[in-house]
């Protein structure tokens, strides 16, 4: 892939899963319009903003140009809960274990190291932490591993076009479910110290 200069640099300068997500870290998040709107890297690194999203596919274009296995993964929330939303992270392997880059404005649903030995173990990591202000637990299903498909080629990496296509692909990917039916009953909602924590930006 062609990258230009400025693209070319930053890329060459992350070198590793940790690097990368620094970097990612320093992005301000950006708030979506009315309109569904996605970045591609390319205006990630211009406008050093990303919705999740967008920080998941930046982070999965450097992983691939440095070589890494790497893979978008949806987390889904409960499709009745209205007040939460779904999460993007990009995953990587790296001597044999999964780790993951997230961008988010949550105090804990961020970098994973890679020490997991299944996807399904590295999502389950999330859920603890996935919940509402009142300590709600909302995560309900993971996407399999999603890789950008062939018709996009590398264009998305550099387009200045809408990726919307992309991440609805995503969205409606199969995906598995986290918890069985009956113990979403009984789940104990987060404790005040939690859901205090959890606020922290």
């Amino acid at each position: 892939m062609n990258l230009p200069p400025e693209l070319k640099k930053l890329y060459s300068a992350l070198k590793t899963p940790a690097k990368i997500q620094d970097y990612v870290n320093t992005l301000l998040m950006r708030q979506t319009g009315k309109e569904p709107y996605v970045q591609s890297p390319l205006l990630v690194a211009q406008t050093t903003s990303a919705t999740c999203m967008e920080g998941a596919l930046f982070a999965l274009s450097v992983l691939s140009a440095q070589k890494y296995q790497a893979w978008l993964l949806d987390l889904k929330v409960d499709p009745k809960n209205t007040k939460d939303v779904d999460h993007v992270i990009a995953v990587f392997k790296q001597n044999g274990y999964y780790g993951a880059i997230s961008k988010t404005a949550h105090a804990v649903l961020r970098y994973r190291e890679p020490i997991y030995k299944t996807v399904r173990e590295l999502v389950l990591s999330y859920f603890h932490e996935y919940f509402l202000d009142d300590g709600t637990k909302t995560l309900r299903s993971y996407s399999k591993l999603f890789s950008i498909p062939k018709k996009y080629r590398d264009e998305w990496v550099l387009t200045h076009e809408d990726l919307f296509e992309l991440a609805f692909e995503l969205d409606v990917s199969p995906h598995y479910p986290i918890i069985p039916k009956h113990a979403i009953r009984t789940l104990r909602k987060a404790d005040r110290i939690e859901i205090t924590a959890g606020k922290i930006t």
